[in-house]
């Protein structure tokens, strides 16, 4: 028997136009090539020990893919020509991946005004208060922030997804407090420029005062009081100066980016005090110990200053057979009494332990300071105690422990100064007083050599200055 297929004649066929078949299979083409694409970098992807691409041309070349091979259940491929496990698409442009945008940060520079505080800063910048009290709750270098003053220049980095980011804060001219975001919150850090340092000098003779004679050489009031400071174990400035005396100073000015900030040490220092001559040469040694040394290599320094302030007027020497101005009868005066302004700083003129801080009688407002087991010193007639300060306290020599006045039996302001070895009163004037630890014996070949070439340029300044002096 023969079937015949059924027609159904009530369908009418067509014939389509080349074009027309074009327009019609082009839909089905691109979907076809889609999706052996996809399958394509789906195998590539999942075996890329065995599917390989290679770009030929970036500019519209081909890709070649070497796709894998299905094995058969005997375990062998079924495409056994190489040429049938490649196919050739049309070249794909490379993507690439966004990395992720950071904020914007904007720097800016804002000059502290009149009245203002980091927190109006801050606001004004729309950082959130919140990101100020994290700062300050840091502590540290973080203090610095509390001290900005009209003048100076904050250099502040902020965002609007974060807010504060960095900040940049002077807090003088060589160092800078850096404050930078984390993932913690804020890092802070601390950085250091140095400046270039010039060598410097000056000279001169003493006919009334020895401010006035630095002043005069070019010397400024902090310089001449390290001068002081250096020469002070052996010569008392309140007392022993005479018209004629001299010195001569090495010293370091500083500079950053040309521009003068200030003066640096004092390299070494010359000074002739009623026909005596002093030096000192300052020396760091390897472990990083700098201090003022004689040519023979004694410090300068002395277990105890001479006196314990600065540039006073000695108003009344040690005497057992004085006369009391207020009593007005013979009271020993067992000490130095020395004049200044009401308020001027009194300091401890050696290392020790505060044992007693009070009212003493006569005395008035008095610090008395023991220095080990046989030295003792008295300050007396106080106008206050440095704040901070108790019995007990350690005290080093140089720290002010107080300020001149007029308590207890006074006729008008000044400090009162005892000096006691084992308990008994001693000149403060005339004491000897017993050194400091000397420069160590294997430093000294070193020494000698850095204290040579210093004198060298002392000696040579000293002697265009008497040339200068007899040509006047």
């Amino acid at each position: 028997m023969k079937y015949h297929p059924i027609i159904n004649r009530d369908v009418k066929t067509r014939t389509l136009t080349p074009a027309a078949r074009t327009n019609t299979l082009r839909p089905a083409f691109i979907l076809l090539a889609t999706g052996v694409l996809l399958t394509a970098l789906i195998l590539w992807i999942s075996v890329p020990d065995t599917a390989k691409a290679t770009r030929h041309d970036a500019a519209g070349g081909s890709i070649a893919l070497t796709l894998p091979q299905a094995p058969t259940a005997a375990g062998q491929p079924v495409i056994t020509d190489s040429k049938a496990s490649t196919l050739t698409l049309p070249a794909i442009e490379q993507l690439t991946v966004a990395e992720p945008v950071e904020p914007a940060t904007v720097w800016q520079e804002i000059t502290v005004k009149r009245g203002d505080t980091l927190a109006g800063i801050f606001s004004r910048l729309d950082i959130s208060p919140q990101q100020l009290q994290a700062l300050l709750d840091k502590g540290g270098a973080i203090k610095n922030l509390k001290k900005i003053y009209p003048g100076q220049v904050l250099r502040i980095a902020s965002s609007a997804e974060h807010g504060l980011e960095k900040l940049h804060y002077p807090i003088d001219k060589l160092s800078t407090l850096e404050i930078s975001r984390s993932n913690e919150g804020f890092d802070v850090s601390t950085s250091h420029r140095t400046p270039e340092s010039r060598e410097k000098h000056a000279s001169g003779v003493i006919n009334s005062s020895l401010f006035l004679a630095a002043g005069k050489a070019g010397l400024s009031d902090n310089l001449t009081m390290e001068l002081a400071g250096i020469f002070g174990w052996d010569i008392d400035f309140a007392l022993d100066i005479r018209k004629g005396d001299e010195f001569t100073v090495l010293y370091e000015d500083q500079y950053i980016d040309g521009e003068f900030i200030g003066h640096g040490d004092i390299l070494a220092a010359e000074f002739v005090n009623n026909g005596r001559r002093y030096q000192a040469v300052r020396y760091t040694d390897s472990g990083g110990k700098t201090d003022y040394y004689s040519l023979d290599g004694k410090s300068m320094r002395k277990a105890f200053l001479r006196t314990p302030v600065e540039i006073a007027r000695v108003s009344s020497r040690f005497n057992l057979k004085r006369k009391h101005p207020i009593l007005n009868k013979i009271r020993a005066h067992k000490g130095v009494d020395y004049a200044a302004p009401r308020g001027t700083p009194i300091r401890a003129t050696g290392n020790g332990k505060i044992v007693h801080r009070g009212k003493k009688g006569g005395y008035g407002k008095t610090v008395v300071l023991q220095h080990g087991t046989k030295y003792s010193t008295l300050y007396a007639h106080l106008s206050n105690y440095r704040k901070g300060q108790k019995v007990g306290s350690r005290v080093k020599q140089g720290d002010i422990i107080g300020y001149l006045g007029s308590t207890g039996l006074a006729t008008g302001p000044h400090l009162h100064y005892e000096f006691r070895i084992n308990g008994a009163h001693r000149n403060p004037l005339r004491v000897k007083l017993p050194g400091a630890e000397p420069l160590k014996e294997k430093y000294q070949d070193d020494f000698n050599r850095k204290a040579e070439a210093l004198l060298a340029q002392l000696d040579l300044v000293r002697s265009v200055q008497l040339a200068s002096n007899e040509t006047r």
